[in-house]
């Protein structure tokens, strides 16, 4: 790891400019520029000029606000800073700038699993102290990236707020035009698990919960994407419209407080004590939606590693039963929760390379009054006698495949302290835990109960039924995933997660962080064929786009979710086999989201290429400038010419190719693209 934290000397020059100000009474902006110049914030103290009036809301003149330019443009106009407060005046209203601490740091630190093995954290960054008339305090601390900012609050142990009850915060994001959006609106606290739309921010309805991350496009200025880093004992985020007349402001809401049970507490958020800090709210920005797909900046929110010994934590694919566990033809066994299907399982993740079987609900003893009874609490130390937990582990280790268990949280909760030190034993590598579908301050506080546990025994965590990411992955890298999407499995009760879903979904939900989508439907089909089916489900678009996925959605746990026997002798199954599930190096090729992307991913010295469409045909061009040096060889499985009609049909070609070479790729209605590129 190498590590570098300089004070810069023209912020050494802005600690005193902003003092004078201070004692002046000049209410110019304190100004946070990015490394490479092109983002700024600026922070403006109660009463400070801040621009020209925001469409559709009058702007209170004892506001503390702050605006974002990239480029030299507004991106984002001035809007409120501060916390509203439970029994007393919120803060940020009335404060004024007492002092600042600049900061400069330029770090590279690697992490295990990811979309790059390292990751540069490079920001200029400031905490501006304010103060109001009352004597209260509060920090702002903002960092600028090269691809974004974050800003969050401090406030500090003072006599006038000891325990402190949040209501909601003041927060706001105003766009300087009428963007193009694509907002996640959910069933009240949801667990991310829906559709996109697109919508312009004037025609959003002030009575939507839109989860995060939440994508814009302001044209001619850039793209920027809201979502929020490091929660931790403090309630999740989410975006409500203003409702001022075609207002261009979006206001942040946080989940209610509620107990274990989820029972809220009407008017509270968040229940804490001095010294406390908010999450950081995050804006990802660039030129390109793809440039938002390369950014690290959620993990660089976060605090370092706690876990010194990384060793154990190993991406990989796995087989699993959920999907397709009653579906195994020509097998002279029941299929089913039993011995024989999982070693069945076992098998096939064996013979195909992958690391990992995970075994889904059904494992461990419960009073269900059925096999989707998920919520039926389960003693996760006891097994059911159709399992024979110690002969799977044993046959498991033989085969070279480790075991992940499924978990509904409520089981994880009450049994944790004895199953966690009891799965270490018998060798178990992971725990996927579902259903939680919260992002209040108890929830949170469960999550990081979880993985500090899971991390102490060796244990890594796949959260399903989650709120989106917020970069604790960079302190526990043990959490190597989580739903939080409107994944595959919707396939099995719906025909939602189509092709132009697919195309959204990297512009989106997965700038927040890797996602469980559980790809490898090999029962491909066009639209007008796809049938609703729970027993042998069907997949929605081409096969090439299917094998796509494995390189367009991150994911460093990735399902192979369909039946062993049938991706047997065909070929395009040898590219799931070859993909990795982490990576060197990302390279946005180009895309837009519900239409098309594509993506370059390295590992060593070898390239992958995923493309996708949606219900368009579309040809796109893939200039190979991103190679080294060298001649190497593509291996290109494409849409077969009649793949819109039969969508099971592929073709496959190798080319020589090198970093003058620019590849023609044609997808057909539904279709998709995927490249290994190697040294020749």
């Amino acid at each position: 790891m190498s590590s570098l934290r300089a004070i810069l000397p023209f912020l050494l020059a802005l600690i005193c400019t902003v003092n004078l100000a201070a004692q002046s009474g000049n209410t110019g902006p304190l100004k946070i520029v990015s490394p490479n110049g092109e983002i700024a914030v600026l922070l403006f103290e109660a009463g400070a000029e801040s621009g020209p009036p925001v469409r559709g809301r009058s702007m209170a003149t004892d506001d503390l606000r702050y605006a974002v330019e990239f480029h030299g443009k507004r991106l984002m106009d001035s809007a409120r800073l501060g916390l509203e407060l439970v029994g007393q005046p919120a803060l940020g209203p009335g404060m004024h700038l007492k002092a600042t601490q600049p900061e400069a740091v330029d770090q590279t630190y690697s992490i295990p699993v990811g979309k790059t093995s390292s990751v540069r954290d490079h920001y200029n960054g400031v905490r501006a102290d304010f103060e109001d008339a009352a004597g209260r305090r509060m920090t702002v601390e903002v960092r600028a990236f090269d691809d974004g900012i974050g800003f969050r609050y401090l406030v500090p142990e003072q006599p006038a707020l000891k325990d402190v009850r949040i209501a909601n915060e003041l927060t706001e994001f105003t766009y300087a035009r009428d963007a193009e959006t694509y907002p996640l609106v959910m069933n009240g606290n949801s667990g991310y698990e829906d559709s996109y739309q697109l919508r312009e921010v004037s025609g959003l309805h002030a009575d939507w919960i839109i989860g995060l991350p939440f994508l814009a496009n302001e044209p001619g200025v850039g793209w920027v994407a809201i979502t929020e880093a490091d929660i931790d004992n403090y309630a999740g985020m989410h975006l409500t419209k203003d409702k001022g007349f075609n207002s261009l402001i979006v206001k942040a809401g946080l989940a209610p407080h509620a107990d274990a049970a989820g029972v809220p507490e009407t008017g509270v958020a968040v229940v804490t004590a001095t010294p406390f800090n908010s999450p950081w709210r995050v804006l990802m920005i660039g030129d390109t939606a793809g440039k938002l797909i390369e950014s690290n900046i959620v993990l660089n929110l976060n605090p370092p590693s706690k876990v010194a010994d990384k060793s154990w934590i190993k991406a990989g694919k796995s087989a699993w039963d959920w999907w397709s566990g009653e579906a195994a033809p020509s097998v002279t066994f029941k299929t089913g929760m039993n011995t024989a299907t999982m070693m069945h399982y076992i098998d096939f993740a064996s013979d195909s390379g992958f690391k990992y079987m995970l075994i889904d609900a059904g494992w461990a003893k419960a009073k269900r009054t059925g096999p989707d009874d998920y919520a039926a609490l389960a003693n996760i130390t006891e097994v059911v006698p159709e399992i024979d937990m110690p002969e799977l582990i044993r046959y498991a280790n033989e085969k070279h495949v480790k075991i992940w268990l499924w978990s509904h949280w409520r089981s994880v909760d009450q049994y944790m302290d004895q199953a966690f030190p009891l799965f270490e034993k018998w060798g178990i590598a992971g725990v996927k835990i579902d259903f939680m579908d919260r992002d209040d301050q108890w929830m949170v506080g469960f999550y990081h109960r979880v993985v500090e546990n899971a991390a102490a025994h060796h244990l890594m965590i796949d959260f399903h039924g989650a709120y989106k990411p917020d970069g604790l992955r960079r302190t526990y890298p043990n959490l190597i995933t989580r739903e939080g999407v409107l994944g595959k499995e919707y396939l099995k009760m719906s025909a939602r997660t189509t092709p132009v879903h697919n195309a959204t979904l990297p512009f989106t939900r997965m700038l927040a962080g890797p996602m469980d989508y559980t790809p490898g439907a090999f029962n491909n089909s066009n639209r007008e064929n796809f049938v609703v089916r729970n027993f042998m489900p069907m997949g929605l678009g081409t096969r090439a786009q299917e094998l796509a996925l494995y390189v367009v959605l991150e994911s460093p746990l990735q399902m192979v979710s369909d039946y062993p026997e049938i991706y047997a002798g065909q070929e395009a199954f040898n590219f799931i086999k070859q993909v990795p599930t982490t990576w060197d190096e990302i390279h946005a090729v180009g895309g837009t989201p519900m239409e098309w992307v594509s993506l370059a991913r390295r590992s060593g010295k070898d390239w992958y290429i995923g493309s996708l469409t949606n219900w368009d045909q579309r040809d796109i061009k893939i200039p190979l400038t991103f190679l080294g040096e060298g001649k190497y060889v593509a291996e290109i499985y494409a849409d077969a010419p009649d793949a819109a009609v039969e969508a099971t049909h592929t073709t496959f070609s190798k080319v020589p190719v090198d970093q003058t070479t620019v590849l023609d790729v044609h997808m057909v209605s539904g279709g998709g693209n995927a490249i290994w590129i190697h040294p020749e």
